[in-house]
């Protein structure tokens, strides 16, 4: 049975409304300003203390840093998935794979901002529980398996837009190029164990362009074309 956190108690509600305010006025005026409006409206309305580990952690649900989630993974801090999603550039029309489910707060987001999301992550239990956190908040438009993300989605491409939430060694595995299509996007932190960079893949008539952005630090894509099982990075 999915496992889902808690909902905050009713007198702590406006709190948490508030904390969330706060990130994203923080995260629309801060040294390194998201300008998306959308996506900042969308981290306005996603609860995110729904999508962290635990009870205890309610209260730093939207401070601006990661957060446990069980497993050895983690719930990326509310600037990079924000950050992410502005490379990203999802419209709703858009078919938007993602690698990586974790607790699924990315993958709600991205619900918000697309037509459908399909999202892969490799731990079963964590796949279970995102599942129940979106039926819980009525996200029809999500598709969830447990599978190794490194070989894609085949049965569901082309995608529109790629969004990998795990760091992936380089070059980047072809099976998600393939899966992108024609005019498609791909936003992934590329790089070694230690630290990667945010790299956009655009793809048009001209051929596949690739720009590099900030630095960030993630936990390691496990898989058949990623990172060997017990590789510790960020």
């Amino acid at each position: 049975m999915p496992v889902a956190i808690p909902m905050a108690k009713p007198e702590r509600k406006d709190d948490l409304r508030l904390a969330r305010k706060r990130m994203v006025d923080q995260l629309a005026h801060g040294e390194y300003a998201i300008h998306d409006r959308q996506v900042l409206e969308v981290m306005r309305t996603v609860p995110r203390h729904r999508f962290v580990s635990g009870q205890h952690l309610i209260k730093q649900a939207y401070g601006d840093s990661a957060l446990p989630i069980g497993h050895r993974q983690t719930i990326s801090q509310p600037w990079v998935v924000a950050r992410m999603s502005e490379l990203l550039a999802v419209g709703p029309e858009h078919s938007v794979l993602e690698i990586g489910t974790g607790s699924g707060y990315q993958t709600a987001i991205l619900a918000h901002l697309a037509r459908r999301v399909f999202s892969l992550e490799r731990i079963a239990a964590l796949a279970r529980e995102a599942v129940g956190r979106m039926r819980e908040l009525h996200l029809s438009n999500v598709k969830i398996q447990a599978f190794d993300g490194t070989v894609g989605w085949g049965g569901e491409a082309p995608f529109d837009r790629i969004l990998v939430t795990a760091a992936t060694p380089s070059p980047v595995p072809t099976p998600w190029l393939d899966q992108m299509a024609p005019d498609g996007i791909m936003v992934v932190p590329e790089g070694g164990l230690e630290h990667q960079r945010l790299v956009r893949y655009a793809r048009s008539e001209g051929g596949l362009e690739r720009c590099v952005f900030e630095r960030v630090v993630f936990v390691p894509l496990i898989g058949r074309l990623g990172w060997q099982e017990g590789a510790k990075g960020g």
